[in-house]
Order: C-alpha cells, then structure tokens, then sequence
C-alpha cells in the first residue's frame, strides 16, 4: 500500500493516532502505516484549534504523518461545492502522485484566464512571461 488518508479526520481520531491509542480500526491502520514509515496524511477538519490540537499536530508531523486540511483553493474559480470538494480531494491524491483530473493545475488555470480576458477586450496585452512568479 502506498500509505492511508484520513479524511475527514475529527480532532479524536488525530489525538489518538498521535498518542499511539488504537481504540478502534481506523486509528490501528494509522498506527501500522506510521510503524511501516508509510504516507499517512490527516485532513483535520475541526478548527478553532488550541494548544494541545496543535501539539498533537506537531507530533504527527514529527513522526512523518502529513497533515492536509480539507481549505478549497479558490483560485480554481469553483462553479459548485462539487469543484470545492474535488480540489480538496485532487490535492490529497497529489500527495501520493495519484492523477484523478481533479484539479485545475495553474499553467491550465491561467490560459483560461488569459483567454476569457482576450475575449472580453482583445485589445489587451497580456504579458504571459511573468504570470504566476511570485
């Protein structure tokens, strides 16, 4: 297996993967693929969040865990809540350099731009050489 994600994963289940307790299967699986030093990736979905969420997260990422809240991009310029859920999703597999067509990469994302600016004012000059350098 390539690893495991844990999405959504609630505060508990991360708490327990990072104190080792293993109370039911899912947080035994974390457990195994932490041991056997494979991709574990946590999508939190809670938040505020205090000191001890934030300790637990710490340890995780020490112990090689990834933790990737479930935050949409909306660069993408989503349409729906399915685009919002299918960025969040498209970016896990990412981590696994799994490919699902999910995700708007930013060279596609920009000729769209670039192109509907085009359309609305074809007299613009669009400089396409610095687009995306930050």
């Amino acid at each position: 297996t390539l690893g495991m994600i844990v999405m959504p994963c609630s505060v508990k289940t991360m708490s327990e993967i990072a104190t080792g307790v293993s109370s039911n299967l899912l947080t035994r699986a974390a457990d195994v693929v932490l041991k056997e030093r494979r991709k574990l990736v946590l999508a939190v979905r809670e938040s505020p969040l205090h000191a001890i969420h934030l300790r637990n997260m710490t340890r995780l990422a020490e112990m090689g865990a990834i933790i990737a809240p479930p935050m949409p991009g909306f660069y993408s310029r989503p349409e729906t809540v399915a685009d919002l859920v299918d960025h969040t999703v498209g970016r896990t597999l990412d981590l696994f350099d799994l490919e699902a067509g999910l995700v708007k990469r930013w060279r596609e994302a920009e000729s769209t731009a670039f192109a509907a600016v085009a359309r609305a004012n074809p007299r613009a000059q669009i400089n396409t050489r610095d687009a995306g350098e930050d």
